[in-house]
């Protein structure tokens, strides 16, 4: 019954949404002629008129990618709109391809308007079919029957979790478990049945899914519930947790033919690091271009002030720790490297880094580079070659990363940048502890909004030299 009804409200936003994308579409072909009566609606072009037909019936196929619809009882209104947003995006670059394809006589700007337009549209569909199944759910009605296998803290802490969101419409049928809790079952003793039961609640019962909520150690003897459940057609659900609350949330992927959870330090967005990856691109294509004349006369500067090569390459630590060799422009004379050993005594920093304020390896030309971090302008060729990122934490030494802790190993878990929330916020003047904990604050956090955010603060930061020495 339950399913039924599930694939009737699938297939009435379906249905919803075939029909509003039309009604969009034809609403903005007929806007000029209503606003002039002798102006000639664009919908009568058979080239604009298969295009409205892409609209209507490719753009749910399109939501329909992006999960629209599936299941989501037990997500936040945010995380209903986030895919739709996504969905209407690609909808709105599919749209113009075609349009560009079959020459549609159309105005550049009518996929972006019609994709904003069907957007709050469809939203506004979402939003209300959101509150009227919440409020259902808490009436009673649209619930889902619920199997819980295990009865010990992991039991209890579902049922505490169903029983304080009612607008989830969960209903807990019974708990299964032969095994006996250290105390006794945490839940209502008489709900508690054992795994023999399983097959007659199965056929007595409506039961819409199970949830696997028993410790780690009795997973082999829940083999023959989960079997059952599967061969009975109902879904089963397995708790992340297992391994302890110290793992991130996992990913689905496959392993072959094989379904598999991914434990990602941080599951970022594919599209979206492909978009950061383009920008990289664009940026340090431009950055170099631009920074020619000045990289120019600084190859000049350094010639004139000290012997040695122009550009100084260091090896540094990527991306999961991979090497590569970082280009600066050289500030320091040549050997510099050499005598770090000997000034180890002097460091200003605490943790693996090793900074001077009065570094005496600095030529006089370098402390300038320095002091406006102009050395730093050719690492945009590292940035073209895929090495760095305009935005990430900044690369450390081999020798800085053998000494991290695990946790700060962590770090290296995303491409490293040339600027960061800790080149903006005080560079040097910034402690060990607090710096790591900046960079793992922008790997958790990272968004492309954040990204511009960093390369606009990074602009006074170099102009009022805060932490650079």
């Amino acid at each position: 019954m339950l399913k039924r009804h599930a694939r009737r409200i699938h297939h009435f936003f379906f249905a919803a949404d075939v029909v509003v994308s039309g009604l969009t579409f034809a609403a903005l072909a007929y806007w000029p002629a209503m606003r002039d009566p002798l102006a000639r609606p664009q919908a009568i072009n058979f080239a604009f008129m298969a295009l409205g037909c892409l609209a209507c019936l490719a753009w749910p196929l399109v939501l329909d990618r992006f999960g629209m619809y599936r299941s989501r009882r037990h997500e936040d209104l945010l995380s209903v709109l986030s895919p739709l947003a996504g969905a209407s995006t690609a909808g709105v670059v599919m749209l113009s391809t075609v349009a560009f394809a079959i020459s549609a006589p159309i105005a550049p700007l009518f996929p972006l308007v019609f994709g904003l337009a069907n957007f709050t549209m469809l939203a506004a569909i979402r939003v209300g079919g959101f509150a009227f199944l919440r409020a259902a759910r808490r009436a009673g009605a649209n619930y889902r029957n619920v199997l819980v296998i295990g009865s010990g803290p992991r039991a209890r802490y579902v049922e505490q979790v169903i029983a304080s969101h009612a607008e989830w419409g969960l209903r807990i049928v019974a708990f299964v478990d032969d095994s006996e809790p250290e105390g006794g079952p945490l839940v209502g003793l008489e709900r508690v049945h054992k795994f023999i039961d399983v097959p007659a609640l199965l056929r007595d019962e409506a039961i819409d899914e199970a949830l696997v909520a028993c410790p780690l150690s009795m997973l082999p003897s829940v083999a023959s519930v989960v079997h059952a459940c599967a061969v009975g057609g109902v879904p089963v659900t397995l708790l992340s947790d297992l391994f302890g609350n110290h793992l991130p949330a996992p990913r689905v992927c496959y392993f072959d033919t094989l379904a598999a959870l991914s434990f990602a330090p941080v599951h970022h967005n594919e599209v979206k690091l492909a978009l950061k990856r383009l920008i990289d691109i664009v940026g340090a294509a431009g950055g170099l271009v631009l920074a020619a004349p000045l990289l120019a006369l600084c190859a000049l500067a350094i010639r004139l002030d000290s012997a040695g090569p122009v550009f100084f390459r260091q090896l540094r630590c990527g991306l999961n720790g991979r090497r590569f060799a970082m280009v600066k422009l050289r500030t320091m004379h040549v050997g510099a490297e050499n005598r770090k050993v000997e000034l180890l005594h002097l460091n200003e920093m605490d943790g693996p880094v090793f900074k001077i304020t009065s570094d005496p390896r600095v030529t006089r030309v370098g402390r300038w580079l320095r002091r406006w971090s102009t050395d730093e302008l050719p690492q945009l060729w590292n940035v073209l070659r895929g090495d760095m990122s305009l935005v990430g934490p900044r690369p450390p030494t081999p020798d800085e990363v053998v000494k991290y802790e695990l946790t700060e190993r962590r770090r290296l878990s995303m491409r490293p940048g040339i600027t960061c929330i800790w080149q903006v916020s005080g560079r040097n003047e910034i402690g060990f502890a607090e710096w790591m904990k900046l960079d793992l604050l922008y790997i958790d956090n990272w968004s492309l909004l954040t990204d511009l955010r960093l390369l606009l603060r990074t602009v006074p930061a170099v102009l009022f030299r805060r932490g650079a020495s």
